[in-house]
């Protein structure tokens, strides 16, 4: 992974996400939407495995649903394929590199 690779994954997940986790992450998906995928969806799940909001009646009151509402709105804008990603081409490009990756969601039940 290059360098202005790494700076466009740290930009998109923070400053403080472990540089060689996401390397490690490249080198087995070979993609940067879908390392950052990987990760933002490991966060919420790590997020909705806890209580969202804890309250303490007059002590402390803590809410946590807006975060994942956030990660869900970031994990929707890295599906979709307009978002420009480094080292993919715009949609309709000639120029960019052949494949793409399918999404597979669960349909709701009836």
């Amino acid at each position: 992974m290059d360098d202005a690779s790494l700076r466009w994954l740290l930009a998109t997940l923070g400053p403080a996400t472990d540089t060689t986790d996401l390397e490690t992450r490249y080198a087995r998906l070979h993609a940067l939407r879908a390392v950052a995928l990987e990760v933002l969806r490991e966060r919420r799940a790590a997020l909705l495995a806890q209580p969202l909001k804890v309250t303490l009646t007059g002590v402390v009151s803590v809410d946590t649903s807006g975060n994942v509402a956030a990660l869900d709105r970031q994990i929707a804008e890295l599906e979709d394929p307009a978002t420009p990603v480094p080292g993919e081409g715009t949609p309709g490009d000639p120029d960019a590199p052949v494949g793409s990756i399918l999404y597979l969601r669960e349909r709701p039940r009836r």
